[in-house]
C-alpha cells in the first residue's frame, strides 16, 4: 500500500507498505484523507526528535476496516475521525479526565507497519501514521462521526481543531466579554480564533505578518487583525485576558507575556525546537499572570471530537473553510511546499 514514509534523510512516497491486522483494544481504518500539520514538519526538520524510519502523518479519517477483540464503539463500515491519544483510559490521570496527561501516551512508538519484501518494520508517528492508505491504531483513538461530514473536512479535527478549539475552551477556558490576541493565523490559529469566537469573547485580535491573511481571520472570529504586535496596546490599552502564542518563536513567547493584563494568561501553542528557552521579566508576572503549556487543547477526544462535528453540522464550527488545497498523496510535496511558504491554512492529502 501507499504511504509518506521519512528515512531519517528525505521524504517519499512509497508503495510497499504493509501494516499488521488489529489486536485486542485495536482498530484497523482505511484513510481516507489526511490534513497535512506542521508537526510532520517538524519531523523532517529535526525540530521533533523521532526515530526513522516512520510513516507521517497524524490528521486523519476514514472508514474502519475491522476491529480487534473487545471494541464494540466502532464496527466496520463506521466513518471515523482519529485523535493522536492513545491514552491508555486506567491510570490516575485518565480518571481525572486529564488523557492528555497519561504517560502511556508519551514516547512510546511502535512499530506497526513493514515495507518492502524484508518486511523492515517502520515506526508509527504520534500513535497514528495517517499519511497511509490503512493505519491501525487504538480503539480509543478512533472516534464516530455523522457519515455527512466530508472526510478532507472531518480529518482536521483530529488535530488542528483539537489544538486550537480545545486549547480556549479546556486550557484557557476563556469567558464571555474576554479578550484575546492570537499570534499567528495558520492551521492553529485559525482554530484558536474560531475558539474564541464559540466562548463569546468580545475582542478577539488576530496578529499575523501576512497581510493577505486578514480576510480568513476575520472569517474565523477575529474582531480586529495586524501585522504586528506592537498594534494590541492601541486596541488593548490595558492588555489582553489570553494570548495564544501559535507559531513557536521564542521572541513571540516574550511578546505574549508583555501583552497580557493583570491576571492574563499567555498560552503556548508554537512548537519551536526542543532545545530552545524563552525569557521574560519575572516582576511582569506578579500580578496574577500565567505562562500555560497546553498538551493537544487538554482533549477528551471522544467527548470533544464528537462535539466539534455536532457543532460543524449546525453551522457554528468551520472545517470545510479550512482546507485550502487538497492534493493526491502522490503530490506529497506539492503539498509540503505550499505549507512551507505558508500560503495554506491546511493541505489535505488523499488516498
Amino acid at each position: 500500500m501507499r504511504g509518506v514514509v521519512f528515512d531519517g534523510e528525505r521524504v517519499r512516497v512509497v508503495d510497499d507498505l504493509a501494516v499488521r491486522e488489529p489486536g485486542p483494544g485495536e482498530v484497523l481504518v482505511a484513510i481516507a484523507a489526511a490534513g497535512l500539520c506542521h508537526s510532520d514538519l517538524s519531523v523532517v526538520d529535526g525540530t521533533i526528535p523521532f526515530p526513522a524510519p516512520v510513516v507521517l502523518g497524524h490528521e486523519g479519517a476514514g472508514v474502519v476496516e475491522a476491529v480487534g477483540v473487545g471494541v464494540t464503539h466502532v464496527a466496520p463500515g463506521d466513518h471515523v475521525a482519529l485523535s493522536t491519544l492513545a491514552h491508555c483510559g486506567t491510570c490516575a490521570e485518565c480518571d481525572r479526565g486529564r488523557p492528555t496527561m497519561c504517560r502511556q501516551a508519551i514516547g512510546r512508538p511502535g512499530k506497526p507497519f513493514t515495507r518492502g519484501a524484508g518486511a523492515d518494520p517502520v515506526y508509527q508517528f504520534a500513535a497514528n501514521s495517517a499519511f497511509a492508505e490503512r493505519t491501525v491504531v487504538k480503539a480509543v483513538q478512533a472516534v464516530r462521526i455523522p457519515g455527512d461530514i466530508p472526510l478532507t473536512s472531518a480529518a482536521l479535527i483530529g488535530c488542528g481543531v483539537l489544538t486550537g478549539v480545545g486549547a480556549v475552551l479546556n486550557r484557557a477556558r476563556v469567558d464571555r466579554g474576554d479578550s484575546v490576541v492570537v499570534i499567528g493565523t495558520g492551521g492553529i490559529g485559525l482554530n484558536v480564533l474560531q475558539g474564541a469566537r464559540l466562548a463569546g469573547a468580545l475582542t478577539v485580535v488576530a496578529v499575523d505578518a501576512h497581510p493577505a491573511k486578514e480576510a480568513v481571520a476575520r472569517r474565523f472570529g477575529a474582531t480586529d487583525f495586524l501585522t504586528s504586535a506592537e498594534g494590541v496596546r492601541e486596541l488593548l490599552p490595558t492588555g489582553a485576558d489570553h494570548v495564544f502564542e501559535c507559531v513557536g518563536r521564542v521572541e513571540l513567547i516574550r511578546q505574549a507575556v508583555d501583552l497580557l493584563d493583570r491576571r492574563g494568561q499567555a498560552i503556548l501553542l508554537g512548537v519551536p525546537p526542543a532545545t530552545a528557552e524563552a525569557s521574560f521579566l519575572v516582576s511582569s508576572l506578579y500580578l496574577d499572570k500565567s505562562i500555560l503549556g497546553c498538551r493537544y487543547g487538554s482533549s477528551r477526544p471522544q467527548r470533544d471530537i464528537a462535539l466539534y462535528a455536532e457543532l460543524y453540522r449546525q453551522g457554528r464550527l468551520l472545517l470545510d473553510e479550512l482546507v485550502t488545497a487538497v492534493f493526491p498523496v502522490e503530490d506529497f510535496d506539492k503539498a509540503r511546499a505550499e505549507a512551507e511558504a505558508g500560503r495554506v491554512a491546511r493541505a489535505v492529502l488523499t488516498f
